[in-house]
């Protein structure tokens, strides 16, 4: 133990240490050039590991996809992806015949529940300049009774999401998004309905912090037995309870005490995750996650037998039109746009 406050630190790599509930997180920082006619990268593909690109090189990947960076069909159950775009755009479509485009700051919550494919793909809209994205995928579980429940997202545009500004004795500024939870009067907007995070006695937190240099700001308490998570992914240095600590490292908290951090070098940006746990057995494989092992080798065979509804895309890579703005379309024929 380091402090009364801080438990442990450890290095972020690709994928970042989680707590149950969170059993996934990653940030995805790409700096995508001008865009090509299919809305690729106008540059040569020479030398990628094509369908496995995760080496950062030129300042950015490809992932999974050939032709458009992103990751094409793939099946999912048992769990939820709140995915966070800070910059940039994602195009999702997916086995029930929903869709949608967006970015920006705005968040999809997805409950993958009883099983659903989906493909999220980085267009690159602009032809004329660079095309940077930037986003958090978190995988959030669902207790036992939830797992299979109906798949089903939901979109949480980026004007719906709370900001809190904080100015300390110095008058420098801290800003907190709050995209899951409550930080004083500011409630972000409800997840989607089965979500662990739909009831507020979980106290899952999804929060980003950014920090003047030089700011204070008090992270204040939360009940004793959540997990409680704060990544340090940007910025110059920062003292956690009198702990100075260097970007690109997970700090794991107690919760039950307030913490206050200042920002001791440039601006500073942090994610924060917390929640109580599910107190339930975890059986992870990829894109499946269980309460036992033969609940896992059951979701491959469903999958194989039913394809999770089937793909009814003409491309695993589908992407929409360039000139398409932020939209979701639901598996209902529902068609929602940002106001």
């Amino acid at each position: 133990m380091y402090n009364k406050v801080i438990l442990n630190i450890q290095p972020l790599g690709f994928m970042w240490p989680t707590s149950n509930p969170f059993i996934f997180c990653v940030h995805h920082h790409d700096l995508y050039p001008k865009g090509n006619e299919e809305m690729g990268p106008a540059a040569s593909l020479a030398g990628r590991n094509m369908g496995q690109d995760f080496t950062l090189r030129d300042g950015w990947r490809m992932y999974h996809g050939e032709k458009i960076p992103g990751f094409p069909a793939h099946p999912h159950r048992g769990f939820e992806t709140v995915t966070i775009v800070l910059e940039g755009f994602v195009d999702h479509s997916d086995s029930h015949g929903a869709a949608g485009r967006y970015g920006m700051g705005d968040v999809q919550w997805m409950t993958a529940g009883s099983g659903l494919q989906h493909c999220e793909m980085f267009p690159l809209l602009k032809k004329e300049s660079d095309n940077p994205l930037e986003l958090f995928q978190i995988w959030l579980n669902l207790p036992k009774k939830d797992k299979f429940a109906a798949p089903h997202f939901k979109m949480l545009w980026s004007e719906s999401i709370p900001v809190v500004n904080h100015s300390d004795e110095r008058d420098r500024h801290t800003q907190v998004k709050v995209f899951a939870g409550r930080l004083g009067d500011a409630q972000a907007p409800a997840p989607a309905p089965d979500s662990w995070a739909a009831n507020p006695e979980n106290g899952v937190n999804i929060w980003t912090i950014k920090m003047q240099a030089g700011a204070r700001w008090t992270l204040p308490a939360a009940a004793p037995e959540v997990r409680r998570n704060l990544y340090f992914y940007k910025g110059g240095c920062v003292r956690i309870a009198g702990v100075d600590i260097q970007p690109g490292n997970a700090i794991e908290m107690l919760p039950d005490q307030e913490a206050i951090i200042q920002c001791v070098g440039d601006v500073g940006y942090l994610l924060l995750l917390e929640a109580l746990p599910i107190n339930e057995p975890v059986v992870q494989h990829g894109p499946f996650v269980m309460n036992t092992s033969e609940e896992i080798h059951q979701a491959f065979a469903d999958y194989r037998s039913t394809q999770f509804g089937g793909w009814p895309w003409e491309r695993h890579d589908n992407v929409h039109d360039r000139e398409e703005g932020r939209f979701a379309k639901y598996k209902d024929g529902k068609v929602e746009r940002p106001v």
